[in-house]
């Protein structure tokens, strides 16, 4: 079984219009991969109010309706998906922050891939170029 440390922007394709998302299909597939059994997800806890604020900007942006965002919202929680605390994982991730010049939230994912030995699947190209050459951290575009 192949696991992840599954990013906010990956799961966010899941549940907004394809039209409008790229690398749709690449993140449907981590979802069957997931619902077959073939792939455990991990995600910092930070990743729920992350997966929120996205389903909500679609709302403002008229993307989607508070109802299916709603639904979307309960849809991901019923995943069950483990849910690590990002405290531990402060110290790194701040370092890893201030090093690469990302966000302390990027800091996190990586940091808990790092901890879980599990790579970071990001839909963030920016980030992978930042950090892909010394972290465990995979574009989705280039998931097969």
């Amino acid at each position: 079984m192949t696991a992840y440390v599954l990013d906010a922007n990956v799961a966010a394709k899941w549940f907004l219009p394809p039209a409008q998302e790229p690398l749709v299909s690449e993140a449907l597939q981590i979802l069957h991969d997931l619902a077959g059994g073939r792939t455990r997800l991990v995600v910092p806890d930070l990743f729920w109010p992350e997966f929120g604020n996205v389903q909500w900007k679609a709302v403002r942006a008229g993307r989607v309706s508070q109802r299916a965002a709603k639904e979307a919202i309960a849809a991901m929680d019923a995943l069950a998906v483990a849910t690590a605390p990002s405290r531990p994982l402060m110290k790194t991730a701040f370092d890893i922050a201030t090093a690469f010049e990302r966000s302390v939230y990027d800091g996190v994912y990586v940091a808990l891939a790092v901890s879980s030995g599990a790579p970071l699947l990001t839909a963030d190209e920016r980030l992978v170029n930042a950090v892909g050459s010394r972290f465990p951290v995979r574009w989705l575009g280039a998931f097969q």
